[in-house]
This record gives C-alpha cells, sequence and structure tokens, in this order.
C-alpha cells in the first residue's frame, strides 16, 4: 500500500531538495553589502512621510474582516448557483438558511455603524 505513495513522496522530497538548495545558492552567491539605505522601508520610490509603525484605526481591521466573510459567502454561493437544479429542494433550503444568518449578521453590523467612517 506504501508503495502508491512512492511517486508522492519522491515529488515531496525533490522539491524540498530543490527549494533548500535555491535558498544556499542565493546565500552564497547573492550579494550581501548592508548600508542604511537599504534597511530604510520602501514604497514606490519615495521616502516615508510617516512612520511605518503608525496605529490603524479599529474599523479598518472590522471592514477586513467583514470583506472576507463575505468574499466566502460568495465562495459558498458560486458552486450552488452551478448545482441549482441537482440540488433541489434541499439546496434551496440550505441556501437559504445559510444567506439568512448572513444576511442577519450584516445588519446587526449596519445598525451597529461598524460600516460607517
Amino acid at each position: 500500500m506504501l508503495a502508491q505513495f512512492a511517486g508522492v513522496v519522491a515529488i515531496l522530497v525533490l522539491a524540498f531538495v530543490v527549494a533548500a538548495g535555491m535558498l544556499i545558492a542565493h546565500r552564497l552567491l547573492g550579494p550581501s553589502r548592508v548600508f542604511d539605505e537599504k534597511q530604510e522601508p520602501f514604497e514606490c520610490g519615495e521616502r516615508q512621510i510617516v512612520s511605518p509603525h503608525q496605529r490603524f484605526s479599529v474599523k479598518f481591521y472590522v471592514v477586513a474582516i467583514l470583506f472576507i466573510i463575505f468574499d466566502v459567502e460568495a465562495v459558498f454561493l458560486y458552486p450552488w448557483g452551478a448545482l441549482f437544479r441537482d440540488l433541489g429542494l434541499f439546496g434551496l433550503v440550505e441556501m437559504a438558511s445559510f444567506v439568512a444568518v448572513l444576511v442577519v449578521g450584516f445588519v446587526y453590523v449596519w445598525k451597529k455603524g461598524a460600516l460607517e467612517w
């Protein structure tokens, strides 16, 4: 039974050997001069105007998390739409309950004012 996985193990070993070889070759052959300008944060060819360690508002992170949640919703809706007729009434009820939970959450977040800047 383990003989079936010999090819997979060989590919994994080869991948690790190639990755390690590239890292070692970079360390040995690549330039390694260190100077002050190279250590500064770099963005779009301009020097930093504000500190790169500034704090963001919590609302920024809340909006980011909401964006991810509704992207996950889309990930579940596309396959359901493709198999809508095959799933029948059961699929419709399951997806309706899924969307209902998301709508309730969205209304809650909206009422709390998390989407307002």
